[in-house]
């Protein structure tokens, strides 16, 4: 088995990641023996309009009813931001996402503790916020994060903490390293919070601490935030997972809402079948979701995808899991939002086109909710 021919200090970095070494060897032989379910699923379809909640006006009864009971949850400190830290900007640098400067002298980090700190003042408690870091983003992030005071936040109302990790595969099935003979490692997905925060004990401190809202986004989304009225949609609706979808434009792309043997859930992209007409569902996923932490607690079924990458000029082959596939088993509701909320930055060229938004969201009179 490839696993055989680590080093033993690479296994302990892995076993310190939390590697899932079974798991990781059973996939691994059934990718050599070509016993892996394919990525595309056999058969979707759209789904219902019914499906996606809207947002209820503010002035209207129900926009101000949902509006308050947000208000009121935030005030008492049961909801709190996580933020999916563990991503390499390769286009700026190779440097550590979340510490690139989003707006001159501010980071991504900076801005989101920026809209934080501000909630913080107007509630007048601090707003719990989670980082899952990888490997590769802990060190600098920490660092940043002291470096910089916190940015005015309470740091004992900040949590980092860092996901699993696994070996990536060469074409064949072994294990591939790079031309100095290192072990090439990566995070498995996303989907790998959910194991993660239960595993470093991430989720049982934001539960200590009253939390039972968690709103998950991307750290590069700036427009994610702690919105009280989608927070009470999340509330009243009942839900265990409230997923964020918005109005697709032209030549848009990716992860959607899709009707799976009867059940509307969140499909990726590369998950469609290839004849599937991708316009027939108007509206895509932005990955920033609402969870109820209590569901959290939960072990769920997500599925394992075989990705094909590139790592050093070379190909690869990686396991992955996804957050979104959560849907599949959690009590979910879709809520259609303002493309405002969906603000994502992976390239300089993105960068600069949302400048005028950036500036407007984090200028110099920062608008508090």
């Amino acid at each position: 088995m490839p696993l055989d021919s680590l080093t033993a200090a690479e296994r302990a970095l892995l076993d310190d990641l939390g590697f899932d070494g079974p798991t990781f060897a059973q996939l691994t032989e059934d990718f050599v023996a070509d016993r892996l379910p394919p990525n595309r699923l056999a058969a979707v379809e759209a789904p219902p309009s019914s499906a996606f909640l809207p947002v209820a006006a503010s002035g209207t009864w129900q926009g101000d009813a949902l509006r308050d009971a947000g208000l009121q949850a935030l005030h008492g400190g049961t909801a709190g931001m996580l933020l999916l830290n563990g991503g390499m900007a390769t286009r700026f640098g190779g440097r550590v996402k979340g510490v690139v400067d989003a707006l001159p002298n501010r980071s991504f980090l900076a801005l989101q503790a920026s809209r934080l700190k501000a909630l913080a003042a107007e509630i007048g408690r601090p707003v719990p916020l989670l980082l899952m870091n990888s490997h590769a983003t802990d060190g600098a992030t920490r660092d940043h994060l002291r470096d910089n005071d916190f940015f005015g936040l309470d740091p004992d109302s900040v949590r980092c903490f860092v996901q699993s990790a696994a070996p990536r595969l060469t074409p064949d099935g072994q294990l591939f390293r790079d031309d100095d003979g290192a072990l090439s490692i990566y995070g498995p997905g996303h989907g790998d919070l959910l194991p993660s925060l239960r595993r470093t004990g991430a989720l049982a401190w934001a539960r200590a601490r009253g939390v039972d809202t968690l709103l998950m986004a991307n750290v590069d989304n700036l427009g994610a935030s702690l919105d009280p009225a989608l927070l009470g949609r999340m509330l009243a609706g009942g839900h265990d997972l409230l997923v964020e979808v918005v109005p697709k434009n032209p030549g848009d792309a990716g992860g959607a809402p899709a009707q799976v043997d009867g059940r509307v859930a969140i499909v990726e992209g590369f998950a469609f079948p290839e004849d599937f007409d991708a316009d027939t569902i108007p509206v895509f996923n932005t990955n920033t979701l609402w969870f109820r932490t209590e569901a959290l607690d939960a072990e769920l079924p997500l599925r394992w995808y075989c990705v094909k990458k590139n790592a050093g000029g070379q190909p690869v082959i990686q396991f992955e899991r996804l957050v979104g596939q959560a849907s599949w088993f959690l009590n979910t509701g879709f809520v259609q939002v303002s493309r405002d909320r969906f603000l994502p930055v992976k390239s300089p060229a993105d960068l600069v086109a949302a400048q005028p938004r950036l500036r407007a969201l984090f200028g110099t009179s920062l608008k508090v909710l």
